[in-house]
């Protein structure tokens, strides 16, 4: 009976787990306030460097991943091309740079949790307790 038992939860938990995988959650540092998803449409296309008082510093994952195609398409509404190419008239114009392009999650988690300002995004799968979620879609 008890085999059984932790045989169902297993498959629940696993099922639990890949019914968050996918989504994206936004992270700040401990400093960083909860923001809309508009407020996050402006930090990454370099229209907003503070939210209430406090100077973010946002990095994303590098192009091709399934992270930043999903986060380009919920919080954004664009794809690789119209964000590169945005960023490119920008820099072109002297507007700013694009924010920086990390190779995992964990490079993002890392940066975030040890820069005052730092704002990142993740799947949500990869979420650990006491991390500042900022804005979720």
């Amino acid at each position: 009976m008890k085999t059984a038992i932790i045989v169902v939860l297993f498959a629940l938990s696993l099922t639990l787990a890949k019914a968050h995988a996918g989504e994206i959650v936004v992270i700040g540092n401990g400093n960083v306030p909860k923001m809309d998803t508009v407020t996050v449409q402006k930090i990454y296309t370099g229209k907003f460097i503070k939210v209430s008082g406090v100077s973010v510093k946002p990095v994303g994952v590098k192009p091709g991943a399934v992270t930043r195609n999903t986060f380009l398409r919920e919080f954004l509404n664009q794809d690789e091309e119209k964000y590169t190419a945005y960023w490119t008239v920008r820099r072109y114009i002297g507007k700013g740079v694009p924010p920086a392009d990390l190779q995992s999650a964990a490079e993002v988690i890392k940066y975030v949790q040890s820069t005052p300002g730092g704002v990142g995004y993740i799947d949500e799968a990869e979420l650990k307790p006491g991390m500042n979620v900022v804005a979720r879609r």
